[in-house]
């Protein structure tokens, strides 16, 4: 069960960055651009936890995991601040 939602997780996350690029690629709304990014980022968080728990269980890659996560939440965070100004 956990593969299926590991694997959903992914994919959402995959869809939702991708659906977020066309409509930035339709309207150039930087705060579109930037959350495209940060989903992104999470896709490729959830890629690494599907790696992490199930291709290779042997190996640790809570660290590279928490980089990417706090990365793609950096990235939205940068858009919204200087969406701001």
């Amino acid at each position: 069960m956990a593969v299926v939602i590991y694997l959903l997780c992914t994919v959402t996350s995959i869809a939702c960055s991708g659906l977020l690029l066309r409509a930035w690629l339709a309207s150039r709304a930087r705060l579109l651009f930037w959350s495209a990014l940060c989903f992104a980022g999470l896709s490729v968080n959830n890629l690494l936890l599907v790696l992490d728990k199930l291709l290779l269980p042997t190996v640790d890659l809570s660290t590279l995991r928490l980089a990417t996560g706090l990365v793609a939440l950096l990235l939205l965070l940068f858009g919204l601040i200087w969406e701001e100004e």
